[in-house]
């Protein structure tokens, strides 16, 4: 195996010097491991939903400006021209006096300009409205967001993982290599067979191809992230393992799902106040001036100006055989509200009770992996020990180099189960 490893070093020498020469400059700008929390902020920062949350800012804005306009004065201009079957006349003839008949043409071209003294809380209450609808739409886009932080954690904790399999594939060829060292000078010295050396390099070559397939997988997920984030991952990234305490994983629920069931509540009462607001009578003072054919004096059948000014009021009852069903259709809307709260409620503390199962399980399992791996470790020594004596075979000493690499692997599985378990936990629960 020493010569299939010489030969494999001298053929990968050149692209591995280069491979180290390109890394160099990304280990150099490399200040310091990516953390799940810093994943979390530039996924934040970067993810094309965000940008959804500006747009409701300002269309809000926008909006309230509009409405804000309805107490600025409202000009208004209004022209008509009309043919009638009948005019007003004096039916009595007085001497010295002629009355023209006024036309069945009259023509009419009003400006008129309004002031707004009392709206019943009309605009204040649209004003309402759409504040606490923007603060809706912006919890929209906290709960989407909420749920892209379950997609890192996945991807987060599957690169860990692989990190954690490639330290342990290292690991086993390196007690392989040990094995072929020994075999090797047997093979030398006459007293073993090639094909037990060429077992194991068989072995470690396998193992190589375990590494090239658990890099790749890697790089895919890196490239992932790297998209989540808005940020290149090169494949030297560090990844910091997340600390959770297990002592502050609570059952209290604080997702952005409960700001959200609390700002449409909010929503149907502003909506259930502009129900009584619209049954309000409205006051506004207004000048109106005008020319046409005829003025204000009827009796005049020429062309001529006039204004009239005054005081408005204006109350519209028919609102008032409806304003009864309007709430109580904003009350059942509130109730629906109140029912799918209570199932968020209901469901997440379902889920959080079984992950608070799972981390129990995965804190038991661990506890028996370290007593099998020691098992597994003093049995690899004694079989190491009984190779170089000539005592098993090849094929046997791999059986028991593969056992205990199997049991470290079920530790390391088991560790990023109870952490993903933990992070899960803290991720349902809101109590980031």
């Amino acid at each position: 195996m020493n010569s299939l490893i010489k030969r494999l070093c001298n053929r990968s020498r050149w692209p591995l010097l280069a491979g180290v020469l390109f890394a160099l400059p990304a280990t150099a700008q490399d200040t310091g491991a990516l953390t799940l929390e810093r994943a979390y902020q530039l996924a934040e920062q970067h993810y094309p939903l965000i940008r959804q949350r500006d747009l409701v800012k300002k269309t809000s804005g926008l909006s309230i400006e509009n409405i804000s306009k309805g107490l600025l004065p409202q000009l208004s201009i209004n022209g008509q021209a009309t043919y009638q079957s009948a005019v007003t006349s004096v039916p009595v003839k007085i001497p010295g006096i002629n009355i023209d008949q006024p036309s069945k043409d009259q023509y009419k071209l009003t400006a008129e300009l309004s002031q707004v003294l009392y709206d019943g809380g009309n605009i204040t209450t649209q004003k309402q409205i759409q504040e606490v609808n923007a603060l809706v739409e912006d919890q929209k886009v906290s709960v989407d967001m909420y749920k892209v932080k379950e997609r890192i954690n996945t991807i987060f904790l599957g690169i860990l993982l692989l990190d954690e399999q490639l330290k342990q594939t290292a690991l086993l060829q390196k007690d392989i290599q040990l094995g072929i060292d020994k075999v090797s000078a047997q093979v030398r010295n006459g007293t073993a067979l090639r094909s037990n050396q060429q077992v194991l390099e068989a072995e470690w070559l396998k193992n190589e191809q375990r590494k090239i397939e658990l890099a790749a997988n890697r790089k895919g997920l890196l490239d992932v992230l790297s998209l989540f984030i808005a940020e290149e991952l090169p494949e030297t990234t560090r990844l910091e393992l997340p600390v959770v305490n297990s002592e502050v994983l609570t059952e209290s629920i604080k997702r952005p799902e409960l700001k959200l069931y609390a700002y449409q509540d909010s929503l149907f009462k502003v909506q259930e106040k502009m129900v009584g607001v619209k049954n309000r009578p409205r006051a506004s003072a207004f000048i109106q001036g005008g020319y046409g054919r005829p003025g204000l004096n009827m009796l005049l059948n020429d062309f001529d100006f006039f204004y009239i000014g005054g005081l408005r009021l204006a109350w519209n009852l028919g609102g008032l055989y409806t304003s009864k069903k309007e709430k109580q259709i904003l009350a059942n809307n509130q109730q629906m509200v109140g029912v799918q709260r209570d199932v968020f409620l209901f469901n997440t503390t379902t889920q959080l009770k079984q992950q608070g199962a799972e981390l129990k399980k995965w804190q038991q399992l661990i506890g028996t992996d370290q007593a099998i791996i020691d098992l597994r470790e003093k049995v690899k020594i004694a079989s190491n020990a009984q190779l170089e004596n000539g005592v098993i075979t090849a094929s046997d000493f791999l059986r028991e180099v593969n056992a205990e690499d199997q049991a470290r692997l079920l530790l390391i599985n088991h560790k990023l189960q109870l952490l993903q378990a933990q992070i899960n936990y803290r991720t349902l629960s809101g109590n980031q």
